[in-house]
C-alpha cells in the first residue's frame, strides 16, 4: 500500500517544467490542463479541432495561466510526427505526459463493436505511438520524468474471462509488446467473425475495454524497460466521472479526477512509483496489477 501526498506539500518543479496533455478542450483533460498550470508548469494543452483547442486554450489563458496549444489528433501517425516536430522545435525538453486523448462510440448501458478499430486506434495504438516518439525527449532528470496514462478498471485483467487470453498477459516477466499486439488482433478477429461475445472478453463497452487492457499492459512493459532510467510510468482510473463520454452522468467532476490525476503526476521524486494503478476512488491505495 503507497499513498499520494498533497503536490503543495512538496514542491519539486517549475515554471521551467514542460507537461503535455492530450485530448484536453474539454472534460478531465482541460482540468487537468488547468491544475497543472494553476501549479506553476508550463502545458501544452493538445486537440484534434483546432478552433476548439484554441479556444481552451484562449479561456486558460485569460486566467492568467501559462499554457500552450498544438493540434494533435492520436489517431493519425502524420498528426503525431508533425506535434512530435513542433514539439522538439519550441521546447529543450519534456517533464511530462498524460496520455488521455481516448474515444467511445457507446452510450451507457450500449456495447456496439461497431467502430472497435477506430477506438483501438486512438484510444492503444495512438497513446503508445506518442510516448514511444516522445521518449527521447524526456528530461530524466534527478525530479524523474512521468507519464501518466489515464485508463480505465474495465480494462482490467481481472474483467477479462477467457483464461487463455488472460494467461498471455498477466505474467508481468514475459509480457511484451508482441504479446499485447496478439491480444488486440485476438479481439478484432472475434469481432470480424462474429464470435466476440462468446470469446470471454470484457462485457461492458468490450472494444473500449480492450483498448484499455491493451494500455494497461503496455504501461507495464515500458515501465518495466525504463526502471532505474528516470521515467515513471503509471495508470490512473478517474473512475465512473462527469464527462460527454459519460453525457454527462457520474459519481465524481472533471475536476476532481484531475485533482487526484495532479496528486500523482506531481509526486515527489521520492515518493514516485512505477508500473501501477491508481484507481479515483481509492487514491491512497495502489494496486501494481494493472
Amino acid at each position: 500500500m503507497e499513498s499520494t501526498t498533497s503536490p503543495l506539500s512538496s514542491r519539486w518543479w517549475s515554471k521551467d517544467t514542460v507537461a503535455v496533455v492530450t485530448g484536453a478542450n474539454k472534460g478531465i483533460g482541460y482540468a487537468i490542463v488547468r491544475r497543472l498550470a494553476e501549479l506553476g508548469l508550463t502545458v501544452i494543452l493538445t486537440a484534434r479541432n483546432a478552433e476548439r483547442g484554441e479556444m481552451a486554450v484562449e479561456c486558460l489563458r485569460n486566467s492568467g495561466l501559462r499554457v500552450h496549444f498544438c493540434c494533435l489528433d492520436v489517431s493519425s501517425p502524420n498528426s503525431i510526427h508533425d506535434f512530435v516536430s513542433w514539439f522538439h522545435q519550441k521546447f529543450d525538453a519534456l517533464d511530462i505526459l498524460v496520455n488521455n486523448a481516448a474515444i467511445s462510440f457507446n452510450n451507457i448501458g450500449e456495447n456496439s463493436v461497431v467502430h472497435c478499430e477506430t477506438v483501438i486506434r486512438t484510444n492503444y495504438h495512438g497513446a503508445k505511438l506518442l510516448t514511444d516518439s516522445l521518449l527521447p525527449y524526456f528530461r530524466r532528470s534527478g525530479a524523474i520524468s512521468r507519464i501518466l496514462n489515464i485508463t480505465s478498471r474495465l480494462g482490467s485483467l481481472e474483467k477479462v474471462r477467457n483464461p487463455k487470453i488472460r494467461a498471455l498477459l498477466e505474467d508481468d516477466d514475459k509480457l511484451s509488446e508482441k504479446q499485447i499486439s496478439n491480444v488486440v488482433d485476438l479481439f478484432l478477429t472475434s469481432v470480424g467473425d462474429g464470435t466476440w461475445e462468446t470469446q470471454g472478453w470484457p462485457e461492458v463497452w468490450t472494444d473500449y475495454a480492450v483498448s484499455k487492457l491493451a494500455l494497461n499492459s503496455y504501461s507495464k512493459v515500458l515501465a518495466k524497460q525504463n526502471k532505474g532510467r528516470r521515467l515513471s510510468v503509471n495508470c490512473f482510473c478517474p473512475g465512473f466521472t462527469q464527462t460527454a463520454m459519460t453525457g454527462g452522468v457520474g459519481k465524481r467532476t472533471a475536476q476532481d479526477a484531475a485533482n487526484k490525476a495532479a496528486a500523482i503526476i506531481l509526486l515527489p521524486p521520492a515518493s514516485i512509483t512505477t508500473g501501477k494503478f491508481y484507481a479515483a476512488n481509492d487514491p491512497s491505495v495502489v494496486n501494481s496489477r494493472l
